[in-house]
């Protein structure tokens, strides 16, 4: 499926065509698994508390309850809410922390630069100079406990969005693998399922490496058959079993169900809450298609398709209620559509299945760029479709986790214990957060998000408690791998944060780093943006005078672009260091009246100045070109500045050079070079052409963390212990960079933290 034929046309979203066929392709990736989760939501409701008796006062509870959550929480809270507080389009956990971020100063993360604000992805919902600051945003920017609180309920959602991507899978194939049992006889069926399940698990981890798009045309026609076949088997079991079970929809019911069934049926809510798992995929995967692509996807066709399924599963458990096989979805299927209903479900719970774990290597990879999380190999499986992504490591330990997950637990009710409480968890972390967006960055009176976070927020919590009930039924799984999770993102952010600030409070001074010349490289650094536009990304600039030959460029990555392979940065920083020179002599002509004037402007201003070294044509002939048919960028006039190199954060020195990129001076134009600019551009030109030539030396650190004496047991175990282990275990700078080992030089570095 072509996920970027919904960013290559954004002229014409608001178009119905364009709307209509979004919609289509987000069905395979987006609804796959809210879709299939009338598999096992009345069987997990009825396994335990709860006993289906000939009243129907149970079953039309149940209906009632799944239609009204299914009608708040996802129709009102995320499509008509949610979906809006998008990130430059983008949605999930991460995006709305960055919103929070660049509307007030919580973000412990060290990347936010003055250069930043001038990105034009980094917009503001309203200019801050003319929008008094409200009393939440001072309070949250006084106090630093708040902006580490923060931090870890933005951890926590990923954690379980994690934990979610382990669950998801195993409770979908498993329920869609149990219509089996009524097939086969009992002693059969039990043997039968968990291998069965197991198989196509590992069939579906096995095909990850070849990414999503090459089986992706296949998604949305096999999700929108499953809908369009589960709606036709609910038309079909109301109008034969029972035409009045629309009368169940009505809130009384509810209230009626849990008046009867009292503690029981307050504890089955950790079965109803799953007739919304998948529900934060509409805002998750918002930034491969549009909001009202998403918004008519779901309104239209998902949510009237499912309010069919599960009404036409009530109105035959309300006719039957002595079934010789336990309440499931395959009982109100007719015997003679049972098997093609079979086989349609399990391609559906495998595109859902593929779905959540595609998500859990996008949000990974976000963590990663964030220095949430250790650094793992992260390989990009289509050269077209932004975002497709594949982590070996991540990868196969899922596998092994659902397998685990599957033979340990063999039953839909632990599974579907576990899974409900890591789905209520993220959509609690949305709500909070959600609620901050709308007072920081919609600007909305403080009443205003109150009222949004009560009103969900309470019926998140009613559900959140039952399944906290269900702690020793398999709700302790997604807790612990939260809390493995949130120790490794933790102790990885805190150590990377300390590092940083030794490195600020241990900085060299300008005349050390101007005799080392050269060598002093790039640094990539994340910004709290999801994409930083090509013309935008590099900002370079002179450090010293022109007679250095010493130049500062940091490289600007949002936390959804994809970095560029040594090869291709490689060229590209050569050909921008060209560009600048070119700009800052050509600047320097315009700027100065005579020729003593230019070498007082190289030194005084281009010293002090990082140029945004962007795409758009340059008015003039380049005095170079780039071999390898590689074309050459050239620089962006109305360049925007930073007005101190101090300004500008460092992360990550990288010195990646490996690929030769020559300067070819034009001959036939010797001539016409009469002044001294243009001989000193000429003589510059040539400095980086004799420099490349002459090969590089990549110089990387090779840091080890100690805590500094006096720190507390919890600090010295963090350190010494857990960062260490981490820093030992996961891909080194070096690796990930793909730096040649013979030009490779590792300097030791010891950090007391």
């Amino acid at each position: 499926m072509d996920l970027e034929f919904g960013k290559s046309l954004d002229t014409s979203k608001n178009s119905w065509r364009t709307s209509l066929l979004l919609a289509y392709q987000s069905l395979g990736v987006v609804y796959g698994d809210l879709s299939t989760s009338p598999l096992y939501v009345y069987k997990s409701t009825f396994a335990e508390d709860i006993q289906h008796s000939e009243t129907n006062e149970e079953i039309f509870g149940v209906l009632s309850f799944v239609f009204w959550t299914l009608t708040l929480v996802p129709l009102f809270k995320y499509v008509f809410v949610v979906l809006r507080a998008d990130d430059n389009g983008e949605g999930g956990t991460f995006a709305l922390y960055s919103l929070i971020c660049r509307h007030a100063r919580v973000s412990l993360l060290p990347n936010r630069q003055v250069a930043d604000e001038a990105l034009s992805t980094y917009k503001l919902e309203h200019h801050p100079e003319k929008k008094s600051s409200s009393g939440v945003k001072l309070y949250l920017e006084k106090h630093k406990v708040l902006h580490t609180a923060l931090l870890i309920l933005v951890l926590l959602g990923t954690c379980m969005v994690i934990g979610d991507g382990v669950l998801t899978p195993a409770i979908s194939v498993f329920s869609a693998v149990s219509g089996l049992e009524l097939s086969m006889s009992k002693e059969h069926h039990q043997y039968a399922v968990i291998p069965i399940t197991c198989f196509i698990l590992v069939c579906l981890f096995a095909l990850q490496h070849y990414g999503t798009h090459r089986v992706g045309f296949f998604f949305a026609p096999i999700v929108l058959t499953w809908l369009l076949c589960i709606s036709s088997l609910g038309i079909y079991n109301i109008i034969y079993w029972n035409p009045h079970v629309y009368q169940a929809l009505s809130p009384y019911y509810m209230f009626k169900f849990l008046k009867k069934t009292r503690k029981g049926g307050w504890m089955s809510l950790g079965g109803i809450l799953l007739c919304i798992t998948g529900s934060e995929a509409m805002f998750a995967d918002l930034g491969h298609f549009s909001y009202s692509a998403i918004q008519t996807a779901f309104t239209f066709l998902v949510y009237p398709a499912l309010i069919l399924a599960y009404m036409g599963q009530a109105a035959y458990l309300s006719q039957h209620h002595h079934t010789s096989y336990q309440i499931s979805f395959y009982v109100s299927v007719p015997e003679s559509v049972r098997w093609p209903v079979l086989i349609i479900a399990i391609l559906a719970s495998v595109v859902g299945s593929q779905a959540i774990i595609s998500g859990t290597f996008s949000i990974i990879n976000q963590s990663q760029s964030l220095s949430c999380f250790p650094r793992v190999k992260v390989i990009h499986t289509s050269d077209k479709i932004h975002g497709q992504i594949y982590i070996p490591e991540i990868n196969w330990v899922l596998m092994i986790l659902c397998i685990a997950v599957t033979i340990g637990f063999r039953d839909t009710k632990h599974m579907g214990n576990a899974s409900g409480l890591a789905v209520m968890t993220v959509m609690l972390v949305t709500t909070c957060l959600t609620s901050l967006v709308i007072i920081l960055c919609w600007h909305k009176p403080p009443i205003v998000a109150l009222f949004f976070l009560l009103f969900f927020g309470s019926i998140e919590l009613l559900y959140f408690s039952a399944s906290l009930t269900k702690f020793t039924e398999g709700a302790w799984l997604p807790i612990l791998l939260a809390l493995f999770l949130m120790t490794i993102m933790f102790v990885w952010h805190y150590a990377t944060i300390k590092k940083y600030e030794f490195d600020l409070h241990n900085k060299v001074s300008l005349e050390w780093l101007l005799a080392l010349g050269p060598s002093l490289g790039i640094a990539r650094v994340p910004v709290p943006v999801p994409f930083v536009p090509p013309a935008e990304r590099y900002l370079v600039g002179r450090v010293g005078p022109a007679a250095h030959r010493s130049y500062r460029c940091i490289v600007r990555y949002g936390y959804r672009d994809v970095h560029q392979d040594v090869d291709s940065f490689e060229s590209e920083l050569v050909s921008k260091l060209a560009d600048f020179i070119h700009y800052d002599w050509h600047r320097s002509q315009h700027s100065s009246h005579s020729e003593e004037d230019v070498s007082h402007s190289n030194e005084s201003t281009s010293e002090c100045r990082l140029a945004v070294i962007g795409t758009v044509a340059f008015s003039g002939t380049p005095a170079y070109e780039i071999e390898e048919s590689v074309q050459p960028a050239s620089v962006s006039i109305g360049f925007s500045t930073v007005e101190s190199v101090t300004d500008v954060i460092e992360m990550e020195p990288v010195h990646a050079v490996e690929r030769r990129v020559r300067f070819a001076i034009d001959d036939d134009s010797e001539s016409d070079v009469r002044t001294n600019m243009e001989l000193q551009l000429r003589e510059e030109l040539q400095d980086l052409l004799a420099a490349q030539e002459a090969g590089t030396a990549f110089i990387l650190g090779h840091s080890h963390v100690r805590a500094k004496q006096g720190s507390s047991v919890f600090k010295r175990l963090a350190i010494n212990f857990g960062y260490n282990f981490l820093r030992r275990n996961c891909r080194g700078p070096d690796v990930a960079l793909k730096v040649p080992p013979v030009s490779l030089l590792e300097v030791g570095m010891v950090y007391v933290v």
